[in-house]
């Protein structure tokens, strides 16, 4: 007999996709937590504010913001939403404290999901980029070739976070990029897929400031701590059925889930506590077609 699974969204909230919505979905799996695999060790730890545009067709749109972190290793780096960190951390302990399940989700729904869901790993495996997410109840996995963006550099200097910055532009993923990046530390990271520069990037930030990147710490890993990741029970997709599926899930939240979780029974009320029929999301994602 199938069990049925019961989940309540509320408009006061946002989910943890990548798409960012108004709704919220607590899952406790622990077994995303503890069945990970090392894959590198940190050298260095990057914090960025990422501040983001989620609906461009309302004049009274408001920004968006959520902390990310980047863990860079010799060979690999991670990139994702500093909430899982949190998050992971406190479930971690929970679990092997033998807190109940119940605790738990207590202790998941008082920090929240993160905005951003998605976990991007550059260079993994040699010359391509893995982004693991979540769509409702399904755990994805996307493997696609790596692009370097091709960058130019230009002569225009800056002091952020004390670092003496050079200004580089390109043009990546359907937008156009303004960042600036330090020489003093020599490693050609950055943000989300941003990378290719002879140094870290300090700032980054579209033409249309719908997306910006500002680092707000650094951290050199003095003790080894591991580069996680979770590649069990993922469905492996490509990136264009991805995109489909972020377009899908944006324009009818509701028909997505009955179409992709159908033992999944879901009631949707606006603020007032009125059940809702059907909804659409504000879709503005970060990377656009040519």
């Amino acid at each position: 007999m199938k069990k049925t699974l019961f989940l309540t969204f509320s408009l006061l909230g946002c989910l943890y996709t990548a798409i960012s919505s108004h709704a919220q979905i607590f899952v406790v799996d622990t077994g995303s937590i503890f069945n990970q695999d090392s894959i590198d060790t940190q050298r260095i730890k990057v914090q960025y504010e990422m501040i983001y545009l989620q609906d461009t067709v309302s004049e009274d749109a408001k920004l968006s913001q959520e902390t990310l972190m980047l863990e860079i290793g010799k060979q690999y780096s991670k990139c994702y939403s500093y909430n899982f960190y949190v998050r992971d951390s406190l479930l971690m302990a929970d679990a092997k404290a033998g807190a109940s399940k119940e605790t738990m989700l207590q202790h998941a729904t008082a920090i929240g999901n993160p905005r951003i869901s998605y976990q991007i790993f550059k260079h993994y495996p040699a010359g391509k980029v893995t982004t693991l997410d979540r769509l409702a109840t399904t755990n994805f996995l996307c493997e696609e070739k790596e692009e370097m963006p091709e960058w130019t550099l230009l002569p225009d200097t800056t002091t952020l976070l004390s670092y003496s910055c050079q200004k580089a532009i390109c043009h990546f993923k359907g937008r156009n990029y303004t960042v600036w990046y330090t020489l003093e530390i020599p490693v050609s990271e950055g943000p989300w897929k941003l990378f290719g520069l002879p140094g870290l990037i300090i700032k980054a930030e579209d033409d249309k400031k719908h997306y910006t990147f500002n680092c707000t710490g650094i951290e050199q890993c003095k003790i080894p701590k591991p580069i996680l990741i979770n590649l069990k029970g993922r469905e492996k997709v490509s990136r264009s059925n991805l995109n489909k599926m972020y377009e899908r899930m944006a324009k009818d939240p509701m028909s997505f889930l009955a179409s992709t979780a159908p033992n999944v029974k879901v009631s949707v009320t606006d603020e007032h506590g009125n059940p809702m029929k059907s909804f659409s999301i504000p879709y503005n994602p970060i990377e656009q077609s040519e």
